[in-house]
């Protein structure tokens, strides 16, 4: 008998990178997601920090579906604003929410500023909250550079923009498989992964 997880976001990438992991490991667990509960009220992302926006968002889905939940926040840490913009990045620019504009707000805000001083990453926290209130945090963080003009297609939000040194390309030219890998999702992901498991093992 397989148990029920639901990820608490409709983002149909993440999903499907939850479901790889989870069928890697070979973990008996059916995911849904907030697709397939409509009914759920939009969740107001109100926390100060990566970790309080996820434990929220995956409190309010536990206490709603009944089902174990796991819920994401994450985004971008440039060094010379200061950690800006942080829990801000998908609406650095305002509304409605465009990436487009984020990645001219981030340029205009740097530019001038040399190389050394372009330091950034991208930090993800996941939450994990257990039927009888339990919350467990993991963490990932990819470290680069914010380049001078975006390059690649590939991605979303500041990917154009996030220079990886040790591969020579920007977070959007590397292929999905690559970025999967080495991305700050993916490592706080598999640190899930890792609770997941031994959940599972428990019940």
């Amino acid at each position: 008998m397989s148990h029920n997880l639901i990820l608490a976001s409709k983002n149909k990438g993440k999903i499907r990178e939850l479901e790889a992991m989870i069928k890697r490991e070979k973990l008996n667990y059916r995911v849904y997601s907030l697709e397939d509960f409509p009914e759920i009220p939009e969740i107001v992302e109100d926390g100060t920090t990566f970790k309080e926006n996820a434990l929220k968002k995956a409190s309010m889905v536990a206490q709603y579906t009944g089902f174990l939940t796991i819920a994401d926040d994450s985004g971008l840490e440039v060094d010379y604003l200061g950690g800006a913009p942080g829990i801000y990045s998908a609406r650095f620019a305002g509304e409605p929410k465009s990436d487009r504009r984020n990645n001219q707000k981030l340029l205009k805000l740097m530019q001038g500023v040399p190389m050394d001083k372009r330091t950034a990453r991208f930090r993800c926290v996941i939450a994990i909250v257990t039927i009888s209130g339990e919350n467990y945090i993991t963490e990932g963080v990819c470290e680069g550079i914010i380049a001078k003009e975006p390059h690649g297609e590939g991605g979303f939000g500041f990917d154009p923009l996030f220079y990886l040194p040790e591969y020579k390309k920007t977070m959007a030219e590397l292929d999905a498989r690559e970025k999967n890998r080495i991305s700050h999702r993916a490592k706080a992901f598999q640190g899930a992964v890792g609770i997941l498991k031994t959940l599972n093992e428990k019940k």
